[in-house]
Parts: C-alpha cells; structure tokens; sequence
C-alpha cells in the first residue's frame, strides 16, 4: 500500500513502555525493507523516562528514517501545560506542506497566549527543574506499583518506564470484562479508571499517577476495597 503508515508512540501511552536504542535501530532496520512507509513518531512523553540513562531516542535520528519521519511532540506533559492545547510536529517538507493545509482549515493556528507560554517554557525552564519533576513522577510510580503488588489478581508484566501510565492486567474480576469493571468502581467507589480494551488490551485498565500522592493513596484504597468486594 503506497499509504501505509506506522504509528509509533514512545514512550507508550497506554503501557508506559519505553523502546530503547537498539530497538529502535532494530525497527528502522525492518522498515527499510518497506520504503513506502511513513512513520508518525508520538514522542510527547520523551522527556518524562525512568531508567537509568534517562534517555527517549528520537525515531528520526534512526538510519535512513529521517526523510520518512513525522514526529508529533507537545507541551502538555513534560511542561504540564495541558489546558494550553500547544502541539507542534517536525517534518521532512512533504509532509509539512500537507499538514499545515490541513490544518488551516481546522485551527488556523495555536492561540497566541499558548504560544507565548511556550516560548517560557522553552527559554526560562531548566533542565534541573524537568529533571526534579521525573523524579517525583517515578515515586508516584513505584508507589503505585507497591499498591497493586499488594493485591490479589492484579499483575504488572512489565513496570513502565516512562510516561505517567500503568496498564494492570485484572482479568480475573468481572469475567475479564474491564469495561464493566470499570463502570461499577465508578458508581461504587466513585473512582474513574480507563478499560483496557479501549487501547486493544482487554482484561486490563490504564492507570494514571499524574496527580498527588495523597490522590493515589485515596485511588489506591478505593481500588484495593473494590477488588476485594469482589473477588
């Protein structure tokens, strides 16, 4: 198909899994057997990485994957500026051309007072502070991790190592039914998680520790007490 794309999200939303250099390097080499590829790199969450190097490798900076890569980034995660709607993508010019059509007719442009705050965020935040924040995501991690470690018939194959997601597997409540599992901990316990299956991935849920920790205790609780009551 001369329109194939590839869509790659890394660090992963809903997994936060991280594809590493040689991954990378591996995937790249399978794709220059299928030159009619694009590939649309999602690498929102590069900045948020918690192993040890710290480090997301841009897709485009693959061999031979520069010219055949869109890569989608954005100010809403590293920078928490999520009500500021500021997006960008970096292009080979064919792909830019097409974009910024498409795109003039949808939102003309990003508003003025995001664009600004980008601008901030660029220049007058430091890395030393970007650096703090991962930080403090990786201790709402491992505690959430500790919490569901805990629980019976709850299990995380892989701990995530980027991003702020976890993706639990949990199909031993509800018949594997996460999307009904997920409805009644929101009427019981009043606690809004997201079935897996709406990400491929029945059987699981996404779990988000972008938020406080006294937050994730009280989540953590309601979530274990849920569990229980059903097993």
């Amino acid at each position: 198909n001369p329109h194939s794309k590839l869509l790659l999200c890394n660090p992963s939303n809903p997994t936060g899994g991280v594809h590493n250099q040689q991954r990378l390097e591996q995937l790249a080499k399978v794709l220059e057997d299928y030159p009619q590829v694009a590939i649309l790199a999602d690498e929102i969450y590069e900045r948020l990485v918690y192993s040890d190097n710290g480090v997301c490798p841009a897709f485009a900076a693959m061999p031979n994957m520069f010219h055949r890569t869109m890569t989608v980034n954005g100010f809403s995660k590293a920078y928490a500026m999520t009500g500021m709607r500021l997006g960008y993508v970096a292009a080979p010019s064919k792909f830019a051309k097409a974009i910024t059509t498409i795109q003039s007719q949808l939102t003309s442009c990003a508003g003025s007072i995001s664009q600004a705050a980008g601008v901030a965020a660029l220049t007058q935040v430091q890395d030393e502070e970007l650096e703090a924040n991962v930080q403090i995501m990786k201790e709402k991690r491992d505690y959430v991790l500790d919490r569901l470690a805990s629980m019976n018939n709850v299990n995380v194959a892989v701990p995530p190592n980027g991003a702020f997601y976890l993706l639990p597997e949990v199909s031993s409540y509800f018949n594997g039914d996460d999307a009904e599992l997920c409805l009644q901990l929101l009427k019981s316990k009043q606690l809004a998680l997201v079935p897996g299956s709406s990400f491929g991935a029945p059987g699981t849920i996404r779990i988000s520790y972008a938020t406080s920790m006294e937050e994730l205790n009280v989540a953590c609780n309601k979530l274990e007490q849920f569990l229980q009551e059903h097993e």
